[in-house]
């Protein structure tokens, strides 16, 4: 079997592909390659077409239900209900496509699609070529600013080093070596001698041998994993057709009892197979699908206005289901920059308490009499290979930093940290030219520079490194009354305070200086200590209070990066992610998560912190969570976490920083990189799955009275007292408009303090049916009642009796969203009254009722008359009682609130 390139030496990879550096490939080897290998891009995932979305608008159960009532409405030769069956699904299609195609073009907006160029050297002559051109055993040519264009092994290198934050998660730029790597199983992010496809070098030139193109690359195998995660089907679609098939078997089970009843009884077939298509009708809410999706629209359109790019309708309302959030660190949680948060010198500790803070909003602190912070400083911008570009002030106050400046981050983080203490890179290097430079090599983890000195003939060298490296090459230390001796007890305290900011998730760096007489000197021998410096990506300054409204609303967060362990807690501390004693586990805690003991698999559920994470282990992590019962979210901005952005409830990527892959895998942008966006949207999605129930329990309970009003009667021996256009008519106006003013709700306000559901919950729960039937039965009370006093006792014409039930169920309906305040509320102030669109409802829908008086043509369709006094009578009294006897089983039977979930502890 073919040994991994990071396990060769160069020389073993190069004559494999048998390949001379210095000349490259040649033609032939090129052509012959191209077509073995194909060309250097990526499988493009396709994105959803026009035909695709519009068919997508014409699933679901109950579209189902609605579309098999339609053709058997066609069959009967009722083409009036079967066309207005079919005004419905377009108009439920229309609204959802609309919203859906609109979100698609967005994201075609966010597409950044460049064009990289590589440089390689073939038949012995530097070229510049399109990436895509590369095949594997191309020589490339690399130096700071470059992408890196395939995987690449490195043959040679001069202080290389690469970002690779958006591939493994690791925040600060990697130094690259040439040397052979050793050892099983060596993850991504230590694999030193190699360079990979998208990530960017940061710092140095080299060159090196292409082992890798396109989709056989590290980042092909993360797009192949994102391409291949299976999309889970969001809570709200499976909720909607378990409420569909619940309908479907109670359809179809009281139409068929009823229907064979009449015929049973005597009663004209014809006329019992029309009835049991009313009972159909009744049974089935037209308006569930139209007001669902335009509950969810207008939610995705007040996201929209939160900066958050809701790519799925349903997508909506599973934010407020989420019970876990799954969280990238790197550009998530922190800002994706170095910043300096602590100096130590020898009588001095700078830290956010006194100089430094995490949000670069450093100051001048003034030590008098003490040379080792202003030493320090200084040499922390001399041997310094960055450049701040906007002028800077040398009179001791902060300096505004407007351009964007140039090098290594870590490097501009401390040229920045330094200006702001006071000190001007023009005017030190004024004062201290530069005469030479010793670069960083990944040999000795060093760096150092030579300056005069101003009144001193002798050269100042300043050095900066690593910390062990510079401690073992120190012989004195610098403090307030000179140089002392660096003895063992001091290099043992040293190295403990190193340890000790390390262990907290910094990136320490160790600063020394020495005189030469020349720049020939050595640069590393006989070095004196001035101190420790420490660099952080800092959280982000929104995040703490965004992680804190989430766990008051029940929802846990974890952490799931790439970087260091270490790194990783201290962030996860800082914005009150976890205790400073929580544990963390590391990838190779991870492995075969899917098969792990029961024990395990509870030790890593309840873990808040996991670091150095492959994207193997991010997907079997979103799996676990979700094979114990949670609703997953997941953010990210990575290459790295597109996979499990696909696969996780729902996926989150970062619009401004994310990559073209992790934008595509997600299911919600956030266009501000916000992370209290997702709290937003959080909220908004229980919001709206509060709104669907109330509405659903609306229209259930109005369809449910016409069911119990068609099939007694029937039973009964009386005449129907509503024909199937009646019944859909009512369905389409009394009943839509206002589910449309109670799915557009504001919701009540105290929605995050409570925690999440019970990802199982239905719909509709026990309690909520008992409402549905109890309201229905109230409804079909005063309906059936006015229609028999009509029919029977006033001695009404069929019309005009036909016509009191049909207005009496209209008006009880109309008057019965006011059953639907929430619980515990005022009976005159509350939810719904104080919401404006329901009036607005109501006032439409009582034009519309009161048109089919009014207009001879649609009262003829619907045989409608006027009803005379004493209908109108039966009428107020008939939609009155149900009313005012819901509002005291409001008060006294269904008062009780359903007892929230228990929710996995922190």
């Amino acid at each position: 079997m073919k040994s991994s390139p990071y396990l060769q030496t160069a020389h073993q990879v190069l004559d494999t592909e048998n390949v001379r550096p210095e000349n490259g490939l040649g033609k032939k080897e090129i052509v012959e390659r191209r077509r073995r290998f194909g060309r250097n891009v990526l499988r493009r995932s396709k994105s959803r077409s026009v035909w695709n979305i519009l068919i997508d608008q014409f699933t679901g159960l109950i579209v189902y239900l609605l579309a098999g009532a339609m053709l058997l409405s066609f069959y009967l030769g009722d083409w009036t209900e079967g066309s207005a069956i079919a005004v419905v699904l377009v108009l439920n299609a229309a609204i959802g496509f609309s919203s859906e195609y609109r979100a698609v073009q967005s994201m075609e907006s966010l597409r950044k699609l460049s064009q990289v160029k590589a440089r390689v050297r073939r038949d012995g002559i530097a070229t510049v070529i399109p990436a895509e051109d590369i095949v594997p055993g191309d020589i490339v040519l690399l130096e700071a600013g470059d992408i890196v264009p395939a995987d690449i092994r490195i043959v040679d290198c001069n202080n290389l080093q690469c970002d690779e934050s958006t591939l493994t998660g690791e925040s600060l730029p990697i130094a690259k070596t040439n040397d052979v790597l050793s050892g099983d199983d060596i993850v991504l992010g230590d694999r030193f001698n190699m360079v990979f496809k998208g990530t960017a070098v940061t710092r140095g030139d080299g060159f090196g041998i292409v082992t890798a193109t396109g989709m056989a690359t590290e980042l092909g195998h993360i797009a192949d994993l994102a391409e291949t995660a299976d999309a889970e089907t969001t809570p709200l679609e499976k909720r909607l057709d378990k409420l569909a098939g619940q309908l479907i078997w109670v359809t179809l089970g009281l139409t068929l009892f009823i229907t064979l009843s009449g015929i049973y009884a005597g009663k004209d077939f014809l006329l019992m197979v029309k009835t049991g298509v009313a009972l159909a009708i009744a049974a089935v809410p037209e308006g569930l699908p139209i007001v669902a999706t335009v509950a969810l629209a207008r939610g995705m359109a007040r996201m929209a206005r939160r900066n958050a790019l809701i790519k799925n309708l349903s997508a909506v309302e599973t934010l407020g289901a989420t019970t876990v959030i799954m969280t990238d660190k790197t550009g998530t949680l922190t800002e994706n920059r170095m910043t300096v948060v602590r100096l130590r010198t020898s009588t001095v500790i700078l830290d956010e308490t006194n100089a430094f803070g995490t949000t670069g909003a450093t100051r001048p602190v003034e030590t008098p009499n003490d040379p080792t912070q202003e030493i320090a400083l200084r040499t922390a911008m001399l041997c310094n290979d960055a450049i701040l570009i906007s002028p800077a002030s040398a009179t001791g106050t902060k300096t505004n930093i407007s351009s964007a400046p140039i090098g290594d981050p870590m490097e501009i983080a401390l040229l920045e940290a330094v200006t702001r203490q006071g000190y001007d890179q023009k005017t030190l290097l004024e004062d201290f030219p530069l005469v030479a430079k010793e670069a960083f090599s990944a040999q000795t983890r060093m760096m150092a520079t030579y300056h005069h000195q101003p009144d001193n003939d002798a050269l100042f060298v300043a050095v900066k490194g690593a910390t062990e490296a510079v401690i073992d090459c120190c012989t004195d230390l610098l403090t307030i009354n000179g140089k002392v001796p660096f003895d063992d007890k001091l290099r043992h305290q040293w190295t403990a305070f190193a340890t000790e900011m390390t262990s907290e998730g910094l990136r320490v760096l160790g600063l020394a200086m020495k005189e030469a007489r020349s720049e020939d000197t050595a640069p590393y021998e006989n070095l004196t200590l001035l101190g420790l410096i420490a660099l952080l990506d800092p959280p982000r300054s929104d995040v703490a209070s965004a992680i804190k409204a989430c766990h008051d609303a029940g929802i846990r967060t974890v952490m799931v990066t790439g970087d260091h362990a270490g790194t990783a807690h201290n962030i996860a501390r800082q914005v009150g992610l976890c205790r400073s004693d929580a544990p963390v586990l590391e990838g190779r805690d991870l492995q075969d998560v899917g098969n792990a003991a029961e024990h395990k698999r509870e030790a890593i559920l309840a873990t808040p912190v996991l670091a150095r994470v492959s994207p193997e282990s991010k997907l079997d992590l979103v799996s676990l969570h979700q094979e114990s019962g949670a609703i997953v979210a997941m953010t990210g901005d990575g290459v790295n976490d597109a996979p499990a952005l696909k696969k996780a409830d729902i996926g989150i990527a970062m619009g401004q920083r994310g990559t073209e892959v992790a934008r595509e895998a997600a299911d919600m942008v956030l266009r501000d990189d916000a992370f209290p966006s997702i709290v937003a949207a959080m909220h908004m999605g229980r919001v709206i799955f509060a709104n669907i129930r109330t509405f659903v329990i609306y229209l259930m309970s109005c369809n449910f009275s016409e069911i119990l009003i068609v099939g007694l009667a029937v039973l009964s021996g009386l005449p129907l007292p509503l024909l199937p256009l009646q019944i859909l008519f009512l369905n389409l106006v009394t009943d839509v408009f206002p589910a449309f003013a109670l799915g557009v709700g504001e919701g009540a306000k105290g929605v995050m303090k409570q925690p999440p559901r019970d990802p199982a919950e239905p719909i509709l729960g026990a309690l909520h049916w008992m409402r549905v039937i109890i309201y229905g039965g109230l409804i079909t009370a005063g309906t059936l009642g006015a229609f028999i006093l009509a029919h029977t006792v006033f001695a009404l014409g069929e019309q005009e009796a036909l016509s009191v039930s049909f207005l009496t169920l209209a008006a009880a309906q109309l008057l019965h969203v006011f059953n639907m305040r929430a619980s515990g509320s005022n009976a005159l102030i509350n939810d719904v009254s104080r919401n404006p669109f329901v009036w607005g409802a109501l006032a439409l829908c009582c034009v519309l009722v009161g048109a089919t008086l009014w207009i001879p043509s649609l009262s003829d369709l619907l045989m409608i008359s006027s009803p005379g006094p004493t209908g109108w009578m039966l009428v107020a009294g008939g939609s009155i009682t149900p009313l005012i006897l819901g509002q005291l089983v409001h008060a006294f039977v269904l008062h009780k609130k359903i007892p929230a979930p228990k929710t996995t502890p922190k």
